[in-house]
């Protein structure tokens, strides 16, 4: 066996030193007939921690380790990670110390980083022959599996595609028919939604992942990609006025339950499900088995998110009306595992048509199998504006530095929570944090550039 042989990767977050690409020493284990025997081994695998289904998503991992057992005789062991932060914490541990789990599902945001650092197995035609093909996926859930379909890493999981629900019942007593296109409208609307106990939106400000996509989405519709080549644009007007918008509904224009300054997206679904906030915003197909268990059931529909940004009547020259980020997970394969063949059997198990039908009927996420896909659109029209907002959606720029970047954003809010609870954020504290932001990030995207 070659020493293995580590090289520094400049896609550090602002927690961290710095990531390391492995270039792994052995092979994948050995096949018979197209079927692995994994009997007496253990296969690793880091998920996100499910906070919204948490009973439900350990009755899953139950049945997936059941199924791969039949499947390949091998048992299965689950990590799991709590925030950004953390997955990116533990994927970094991981590559530098040259062990730790065998196959990661990580956040499509995700995909850049772990791709930058050289650690994880690049499909070619074989691999995506031993987990079912490349075409058993929707193209569109392939758009940030790499730079380009020659390097790639995500093998896509789950999609889901951002949208916001309404409640019905709330917009007919108001006068109102649906959720209007422009943020302006819509806050108009929740303004008029707002009324004792009841507020126009439910949104979480301690969640820690849904802060930034409003931020993004917003400065990418006022024409604000983030990274422009070489560049971060955080300092940006664009993006201050997003955050300012994101703060607003909170603070000034009070169309928010204050508790949600400490609310996570779990607590937000709770909340319009007992039907008291009128809109969920930035919300997936995940909470729909919390809609139909709650008060709302029957008295809510989806649609896509408004796509002209906060103080435009219309989309503005050079702007990009987008819905959503290309979301949901992807899973990854580690290059020092030793175990690769029994990787692809468990990533193959996760995406075949029926556990893809099994994850949505159980937890709502839309499947990634494109059989599936076209079963769960033909059974259910609700899910029409997630599959809309699915073809409207963004890949975030394919960088190394994109994690730096992204819980950089995420920090900006994490950091002006004790003032969001206290009556809002002093444009100076703003200025400063973006200041910051800007900082880190393009030193962020500087290393990421140099080491490519």
């Amino acid at each position: 066996m070659k020493k293995t042989k580590l090289r520094l990767i400049g896609v550090a977050a602002s927690i961290s030193m710095g990531a390391l690409a492995l270039v792994a020493c052995g092979g994948p284990e050995a096949a018979t007939d197209g079927k692995v025997d994994g009997t007496g081994k253990t296969l690793n695998v880091l998920v996100g921690a499910n906070a919204q289904h948490g009973e439900k998503y350990k009755d899953w991992q139950g049945h997936i380790a059941e199924e791969f057992k039949k499947s390949t005789g091998a048992d299965l062991k689950f990590e799991t990670f709590a925030s950004a932060s953390d997955e990116l914490s533990k994927i970094q541990t991981s590559v530098v110390a040259g062990q730790g789990p065998d196959v990661y599902a990580v956040g499509t945001t995700f995909v850049p980083t772990a791709y930058s650092t050289g650690a994880f197995v690049k499909f070619d035609d074989k691999q995506w022959d031993q987990i079912g093909g490349r075409d058993r996926f929707l193209p569109a859930t392939l758009g940030i599996s790499g730079p380009d379909e020659k390097n790639e890493v995500g093998v896509p999981f789950l999609s889901r595609p951002y949208v916001l629900a309404y409640n019905t019942e709330l917009f007919k007593k108001a006068g109102l028919d649906q959720p209007a296109k422009t943020w302006d409208g819509l806050l108009e609307q929740a303004k008029k939604l707002t009324n004792g106990s009841t507020y126009g939106f439910a949104t979480g400000y301690a969640d820690n992942y849904a802060p930034w996509k409003f931020v993004w989405t917003m400065a990418n519709q006022a024409g604000n990609p983030l990274v422009d080549g070489d560049k971060a644009r955080l300092q940006d007007p664009a993006v201050q006025k997003a955050y300012e918008t994101y703060f607003g509904w909170l603070t000034k224009d009070k169309v928010v339950n204050p508790a949600a300054a400490g609310w996570n997206d779990s607590q937000a679904v709770a909340d319009f499900a007992a039907g008291n906030s009128a809109i969920m915003l930035m919300t997936t197909a995940n909470a729909k088995p919390t809609f139909d268990s709650g008060a709302v059931k029957g008295k809510y529909a989806f649609t896509t998110m408004p796509t002209v940004p906060p103080g435009q009547s219309t989309a503005p020259s050079g702007g990009n009306p987008v819905t959503s980020i290309i979301s949901g997970d992807d899973l990854v394969i580690a290059q020092y595992s030793q175990q690769q063949d029994l990787a692809a059997a468990y990533v193959k198990l996760l995406t075949s048509e029926d556990e893809q039908l099994y994850y949505h009927k159980t937890f709502g996420d839309l499947p990634t199998n494109a059989a599936a896909a076209k079963k769960v659109a033909d059974g259910d029209a609700a899910l029409a504006p997630m599959i809309e907002s699915a073809k409207q959606a963004k890949t975030t720029p394919f960088t190394g530095a994109w994690g730096d970047i992204q819980l950089a954003l995420t920090n900006i809010v994490a950091q002006a929570r004790p003032a969001l609870a206290n009556g809002g954020v002093a444009t100076t504290a703003l200025e400063a944090a973006l200041a910051q932001a800007q900082k880190d990030a393009q030193a962020s995207l500087d290393r990421a550039l140099a080491n490519k």
